[in-house]
């Protein structure tokens, strides 16, 4: 699914050939429609509109004269007064739907509402809410609030959600469901906007979903999820699927070399290998039996400069993915290990084998490290992928961790430019950005996961899809999808609580298992499709 800033719903509706007055039209029709399936049935039930100034006000107007046509027992408040020759009004006034605007009667209006449809700002929010409109916000907050509290349809969007950021004003009450016209708008899919949305439901308003090819931001979904999953073929061997070398440990951080490893080899590449410390060897081969190991000599468990070549040595054996970084410390050597093998990495086909490196992933202590050296974004000569947190991102840009989560989309998408790299980056939610300026946004939500060590699972299980043949900026949002499914098993199976990243890697198969054999459930059955048929038919009659 499409996500759209205002700049780009406003150059689609701007060059899509449809009058504004009639895609008006369209939106107020669906909300209605929207606000019949909500009830069940609209006939003597009664709604409140809450009419804003501009467009979005004029949709709920529309909406309004829809449901007063269908029987329904329908009052619109008005924030301000329409302006002269104001047709949506003036259709809704020749119904005799009263139009109130003394608080007075709205609080009255708001205690006999079943429903509410909140058509107040949409995207046209400009500056902090104030005045007339946070009492009115207020006091459909206090109505949400009581014992039988009306349902509540947000128009676009809830009045005081920032569409392209998410962020939200105290004064924005929280939707049941949030009718997205022609496209869904970014904000609603971030936090904490998420949070205050509701169910959305995107409504087709005229506008031509081919204009839609153009929009960079894009939704994960497991209908994508299922389409990318590389393919399984009977006559496959190891070798089919790939190899990855993961560079990892240290005395300290053990586990984040077992859980790399294992998430890779989870999502089915062919070998992994893990180059580590000497020091580290005798624990980590007592728990990866799958493995391949490439020894490495260490000062204190620490990877140093000298080991660079034989890190560069082994990959000449063919490896399609390189990870770095789990669990490898943060000291100068582990930096100056950094500064021998990242500017040496090539592109170019292993000597006596038609393997090549395709993808290198940085991941944590390779992240932290990697900040400490200046200009590093020049040391990268393969397509890169970073999974910076938002700790991470703050190292690596030299801005605070408020800033880059002031605007999680804008700060991912300009530095996966400025770096030439992809970026994923995690959080609430994360976005896997693109150096092309594409990006996309996984909405899944599990507390279960915030835990040590899933990072490094998730880390691996983007190298394994790099192996299988899948490209760098779908492999970490397959990767990104597919762990996030298999999360939500666990936490399903377990609870939110007492999760651990080894179970979270132990289900990535399970996922996959899921993703191939069921298709995703629709979000419009062909029951609700009906409905809506009748009702456009039964407006076209009237």
């Amino acid at each position: 699914m499409k996500l759209v800033t205002v700049a780009e719903m406003q150059r689609l509706e701007q060059d899509c050939g449809v009058p504004a007055s009639q895609l008006m039209e369209n939106a107020g029709l669906a909300v209605a429609q929207e606000a019949w399936l909500m009830l069940g049935e609209v006939a003597e039930r009664r709604v409140l509109v809450l009419v804003g100034p501009g467009n979005n006000g004029g949709d709920g107007l529309v909406a309004a004269r829809h449901l007063k046509e269908w029987g329904a027992d329908v009052i619109c408040y008005l924030l301000k007064a329409r302006e002269r020759a104001d047709p949506v009004y003036d259709a809704a006034a020749a119904l005799e739907i009263p139009m109130i605007s003394a608080s007075d009667k709205l609080a009255e209006a708001l205690g006999g509402a079943e429903l509410v449809i909140d058509a107040l700002l949409g995207t046209g929010r400009g500056r902090p809410i104030e005045g007339v409109l946070a009492d009115v916000l207020d006091r459909l907050k206090d109505a949400r609030g009581t014992r039988m509290p009306p349902r509540l349809i947000a128009v676009d969007l809830p009045t005081g959600l920032d569409p392209d950021t998410g962020a939200v004003d105290e004064h924005c009450v929280a939707a049941d469901e949030t009718v997205a016209l022609g496209f869904a708008k970014v904000g609603p899919h971030l936090q904490p906007g998420a949070r205050y949305t509701g169910r959305v439901e995107v409504v087709d308003i005229g506008i031509p979903t081919t204009m839609g090819e153009s929009v960079q931001t894009e939704l994960l979904s497991r209908k994508w999820a299922q389409e990318h999953l590389p393919e399984r073929p009977a006559d496959a061997h190891k070798g089919t699927f790939g190899s990855v070398m993961v560079v990892a440990g240290s005395p300290s951080y053990t586990g984040a070399a077992y859980l790399s490893c294992t998430g890779s080899m989870r999502v089915g590449a062919g070998i992994t290998t893990l180059a580590a410390g000497r020091s580290i060897h005798p624990v980590l081969a007592s728990k990866l039996t799958e493995t391949t190991f490439e020894l490495l000599d260490d000062k204190d468990g620490e990877l140093t400069a000298e080991e660079a070549y034989a890190v560069l040595g082994a990959l000449k054996r063919g490896y399609e993915c390189l990870l770095v970084g789990p669990g490898l410390g943060q000291s100068g050597y582990v930096q100056a290990f950094l500064r021998g093998l990242l500017p040496s990495l090539t592109t170019e086909p292993a000597e006596g084998t038609r393997r090549s490196l395709k993808a290198l992933i940085i991941d944590a202590d390779g992240l932290n490290n990697l900040a400490t050296i200046p200009n590093w974004p020049s040391m990268l000569k393969v397509p890169t992928v970073l999974t910076p947190h938002p700790g991470e991102m703050a190292r690596l840009t030299g801005l605070s961790v408020d800033e880059v989560q002031a605007d999680r989309l804008s700060i991912a998408r300009k530095y996966a430019a400025e770096w030439s790299t992809v970026v994923l980056f995690k959080g609430a939610p994360t976005i896997v950005a693109a150096p092309d300026g594409r990006a996309r946004v996984n909405t899944f939500a599990n507390p279960g996961i915030a835990t040590g060590g899933t990072g490094d699972v998730l880390a691996g299980a983007i190298a394994g899809f790099v192996a299988q043949g899948v490209e760098p900026f779908d492999a970490a949002c397959l990767a990104l999808y597919v762990s996030s499914v298999a999360g939500e098993m666990v936490r399903q199976e377990m609870g939110s609580a007492g999760m651990l990243a080894g179970d979270l890697a132990q289900a990535l198969p399970r996922a996959m298992k899921d993703l191939r054999g069921e298709g995703g459930p629709s979000r419009s059955s062909p029951q609700r499709e009906d409905i809506l048929s009748m009702l456009t038919r039964g407006m076209a009659q009237e």
